[in-house]
């Protein structure tokens, strides 16, 4: 149990660390609104994170390998929101859309990063390819349900670090001076991901 377990740590921290929409989010939102906020949408990521871990648990690769029109759609429509959030971020240097740094209410962060996390269906099949390789045939009921904390607390705690990083007072700083140009970056980055996830649409 504990091999299994360390293996798919391992598999979901260098999932996490790569570059994409989830530490976009964090980062921004730490950098652009505070701390706080780029926090509470850390764990809406890691609540989604779980979320995708059962589905993939439940076998919903396979409905996907069988179902490929509802891959597509969920793929689109996943890359329809990315490229949304890329022109807000190109538009005001915010993920919410507004020219000033506005608060967020812990709700409407969580709501955020979940949403982000949510509408990503690559998560789903790299946790499915990922519990492929690594689970028993068989696993057992506690073996999922520590998979699927172990789950919760890596995204937690990795993006939460992310939130720190960019919370930092230099950060911040920096960031204030070059806001509009740092959200046409990040905003290209958002679109250029959207638009990747919708050419891929079905192909994997």
């Amino acid at each position: 149990m504990l091999t299994t377990l360390l293996a798919i740590c391992l598999l979901h921290w260098v999932g996490m660390v790569s570059p994409g929409p989830n530490i976009l989010v964090v980062s921004q939102l730490a950098a652009d609104v505070n701390r706080r906020t780029g926090i509470f949408a850390a764990f809406g990521i890691a609540t989604c994170a779980v979320i995708w871990g059962l589905f993939a648990l439940l076998g919903v690769k396979a409905i996907f390998a069988m179902h490929t029109h509802l891959r597509m759609g969920l793929q689109i429509v996943g890359s329809l929101y990315l490229c949304w959030m890329g022109l807000q971020l190109w538009r005001t240097g915010s993920v919410a859309g507004t020219k000033q740094a506005e608060p967020l209410s812990p709700f409407a962060a969580w709501r955020l990063g979940f949403v982000t996390n949510i509408t990503n269906p690559k998560s789903a099949l790299f946790f499915g390819s990922v519990f492929a390789a690594a689970l028993p045939a068989e696993p057992s009921l506690t073996l999922m349900l520590a998979i699927l904390a172990m789950l919760f607390v890596n995204a937690a705690v990795w993006y939460t670090i992310v939130a720190t990083a960019f919370s930092h007072v230099k950060v911040r700083e920096a960031y204030a001076r070059y806001r509009r140009q740092i959200g046409r970056v990040a905003g290209s980055l958002m679109g250029i991901l959207g638009i990747r996830l919708a050419a891929t649409a079905g192909t994997y």
